[in-house]
């Protein structure tokens, strides 16, 4: 798969207005008045999370006949919600394959919009990611990571960024399949190439820092965290070509770093932000992103209320 052309990124976002909110860009409140770290609260999309760009221009694009008998992906929440939400609005059903892990906060927020889940291991759910459906559940599938309007919705960000701060020199987006950054990372490299596109991932789920490594996608040791929205069991193939030429570097950060950084975004900003989507946040407070202008991807805020109430419980490190 080769970037997405500037063209398609610019008209899913013709698609997207008036449906999907262009989201604020802030300055990141930190003890250090020298740091230069803003961020772009997707979190505040209506299903939470950045997802529902590329699920309503998905539909958008499919073919009404197509979606007729429902539509089906495979998700640990958000794309879920985003399609759930996207599917409502078009008047046809959706069906979900989430991870048996996947939290309570997100399955009920599926329902809440309409759509259904099926629960699997999670093995049997990253299979159904790689075929591309499941046979026990009928519908157009629509790939929550590889598919390219969902890519291009995804891209809008990147010129939303671009606009609200035209010196950023690096851009920090949580790497799940890489949908999110390649989208990104294509409207970038049209308009300012000269931008670092950095992957953020979790020490418990890092595929990308391993097949940047070894030259190739290969298989890691994932372990289940409360971290639940990015990491997977390797780099989907297909998404490989993409990423390997759009992203400059990865930063893995620790469940603790996470946390903190969920803590000062609740704190300081009385925003809510899932482990995913404070990722970018705790990689830019390592001081391992680089100098200049940084823009964070808050991809999502869909956290359990227990998971906050215990980090929200806890002094910061």
């Amino acid at each position: 798969m080769d970037p997405i052309p500037l063209r398609e990124i610019e008209d899913a976002r013709a698609r997207l207005d008036g449906i999907v909110m262009r989201t604020p860009l802030l300055r990141l409140e930190t003890d250090d008045p020298a740091d230069r770290i803003s961020i772009k609260l997707e979190n505040l999309q209506p299903i939470g999370s950045f997802k529902l760009r590329g699920a309503v221009n998905a539909l958008a694009l499919a073919d009404p006949d197509a979606i007729a008998k429902g539509v089906v992906t495979a998700s640990a929440g958000n794309m879920a919600q985003g399609l759930a939400w996207a599917a409502n609005h078009r008047g046809v059903a959706c069906r979900v394959v989430v991870p048996d892990h996947a939290p309570r906060t997100k399955l009920e927020a599926i329902e809440r919009l309409g759509g259904s889940w099926l629960a699997v291991p999670f093995d049997r759910w990253w299979r159904t990611l790689e075929e591309r459906g499941h046979e026990d559940l009928e519908g157009y599938f629509v790939h929550p990571v590889s598919e390219r309007p969902v890519i291009a919705g995804n891209g809008t960000i990147g010129l939303e960024i671009l606009e609200d701060l035209p010196d950023v020199a690096t851009i920090l987006v949580p790497f799940g399949g890489g949908g999110l950054s390649s989208g990104i990372a294509s409207a970038l490299r049209a308009c300012k190439p000269d931008v670092r596109i950095v992957a953020c991932e979790v020490e418990t789920a890092a595929p990308l820092s391993a097949a940047r490594a070894a030259g190739h996608p290969v298989a890691i040791d994932y372990r289940e965290s409360f971290v639940d929205g990015i990491g997977g069991r390797s780099v989907l193939p297909e998404m490989w070509p993409l990423v390997s030429k759009l992203i400059d570097d990865t930063v893995v950060v620790t469940l603790d770093e996470i946390e903190a950084a969920i803590h000062l975004l609740a704190t300081r900003h009385r925003v809510i932000a899932e482990g995913a989507g404070a990722a970018s946040v705790a990689a830019a407070l390592s001081g391992r992103a680089g100098a200049g202008a940084i823009a964070c991807v808050v991809s999502g805020g869909n956290l359990d209320a227990t998971h906050l109430a215990r980090i929200l419980g806890a002094t910061p490190g």
